[in-house]
């Protein structure tokens, strides 16, 4: 039987075109089965054949356990300190192992053999097909619709299945048996049905492929693309550079007579598509992906991540597009967030801004409301400004001497000073209190106070999840903090 097994992997190897070692694996995973049901036990087995001469050894083997978890399945399972008295070297997470008697290779059912080597097999060729089209780094998929099944369709691709969801389908595209279909590879699940291919036609990835496809200069790294938003079917903007100055990225995606964004519109059953430029400079980069619409000024909030970006009020409408596509699209381009306003509204917030910032100057820095103004017309916003701004530069504020500079930038560093302590004082009040819930530590009071958890009452209205993301504690702790928390709210004290 020996010599059978050889012959049988080789074979078989030769015949499904695979390594002969998955062939081995697949006999060692038939005779390991029928191994155990010639036992009768729910038990592990191991097969190892000799690649040599076919000679095989059959062993039941245990798994080796923390001790302090507990055992599943005794059967199958040992506690390390068990696993010491059998093998002093036995490593948690490893195995014991004893010699059984293995099944005779030509006593196994051979149709269960048969059906276990080819399974293997299969799903070893499936493997080898996806890997080779890995490798190829390949994005975008065409094949054809296999069958439909729940709106979904099953598209196959040579030898490969992928799969493209309902919702991944481009809006009122009606895709039917046997229809090429091109798509977006998402990712590669793997099921109980082999490695399957997940796709996307929406997703903002497919359309920088299909320019790809569509535009050599793309594909040959002339032209880049930087970033995409989609409205799945209805419109998209994709942003463009380009590497050689005698080119322009703009006009090569689109091409002589429109040739190139109108093959990739075709595929994207009408979808319109925007190409702009794609700048280094953030706002420029907005007045960019806003167009057709005319910018008339632009004010950057780098905390917020945010712009807010002044139109006259008759390119409004075009700014905003049809129910907020054209700024919504640009915003998730870019990934700023873009606060659109008209000339009016825009003047309106910066004098609501302006009179906030005199406001706190008064009173933080004592100040009269005529030096109060001065200092946010020369585009101070912060006492930190005031404090470590160079004296040079404010030197340059014709109004102001050196003396009354000097005096103002005490004052803001001794606001600061005083700020801090105020903050320092609040801060150990609210851990203190936190400390008063049995089981607090102050590591834990610390980091809850510094994001905004300032007494019991705070820590009682979190829910166990928001507690354990803000302090990574585990859930049991959280959820027993809480409730500690919570019952004297609950008692009425």
């Amino acid at each position: 039987m020996s010599r059978e097994i050889l012959l049988l992997a080789d074979a078989l190897a030769r015949e499904k075109n695979v390594e002969p070692e998955v062939v081995f694996g697949a006999i060692e995973a038939a005779l390991a089965h029928a191994t155990r049901k010639h036992h009768g036990e729910d038990i592990d087995v191991r097969v190892e054949i000799d690649r040599r001469n076919g000679d095989y050894s059959a062993f039941r083997r245990w798994e080796v356990l923390p001790d302090e978890a507990g055992l599943e399945a005794p059967d199958r399972q040992y506690l390390h300190f068990e696993a010491l008295e059998i093998d002093p070297e036995a490593q948690v997470g490893g195995f014991i192992e004893e010699p059984i008697e293995a099944v005779d290779f030509g006593r196994i059912g051979a149709q269960a053999a048969k059906q276990v080597i080819l399974q293997k097999i299969r799903d070893a060729e499936r493997e080898q097909v996806l890997d080779d089209f890995l490798a190829r780094n390949e994005t975008l998929v065409t094949g054809t619709v296999k069958r439909m099944e729940r709106g979904s369709a099953v598209v196959e691709s040579g030898r490969i299945e992928g799969r493209l969801e309902k919702d991944q389908m481009i809006p009122k595209e009606n895709l039917r048996m046997g229809d090429r279909v091109r798509a977006y590879l998402m990712r590669v699940e793997r099921g109980g049905r082999g490695p399957q291919l997940i796709l996307s036609r929406t997703a903002p990835q497919f359309i920088m492929e299909l320019f790809r496809l569509e535009v050599p200069e793309v594909e040959e790294g002339i032209v880049e693309i930087k970033a995409a938003a989609r409205d799945p079917g209805i419109r998209a903007k994709i942003a463009v550079k380009s590497n050689d100055p005698r080119v322009d990225p703009q006009g090569t995606c689109i091409g002589v007579r429109g040739s190139r964004v109108t093959a990739v519109t075709n595929e994207l059953n009408g979808e319109r598509v925007d190409i702009v430029l794609w700048s280094p400079d953030p706002a420029q980069f907005v007045i960019n992906a806003l167009a057709p619409a005319e910018v008339t000024s632009i004010v950057v909030d780098e905390d917020k991540h945010a712009m807010d970006v002044v139109v006259e009020p008759e390119q409004m409408d075009v700014a905003i597009g049809r129910h907020g596509q054209n700024v919504r699209l640009a915003s998730e381009m870019t990934g700023w967030t873009v606060n659109l306003l008209s000339v009016d509204e825009a003047e309106q917030k910066h004098q609501q801004e302006s009179a906030g910032l005199i406001q706190m100057f008064m009173v933080k820095l004592d100040l009269d409301e005529d030096v109060a103004q001065v200092l946010v017309e020369e585009g101070f916003t912060s006492l930190e400004e005031v404090a470590y701004v160079p004296l040079a530069e404010m030197l340059e504020i014709e109004v102001f001497d050196e003396d009354t500079v000097n005096e103002l930038r005490s004052r803001a560093r001794d606001a600061l000073l005083t700020d801090a302590i105020r903050g320092e004082e609040a801060v150990e009040t609210a851990a203190a209190d936190l400390m008063s819930v049995d089981g607090m530590d102050e590591g834990t009071a610390a980091q809850l106070t510094s994001k905004g958890v300032q007494n019991a009452v705070d820590l009682a209205d979190l829910a166990v999840d928001e507690l354990v993301e803000l302090t990574g504690m585990d859930e049991e702790r959280a959820k027993a903090l809480i409730m500690t928390a919570r019952a004297p709210l609950l008692s009425g004290e």
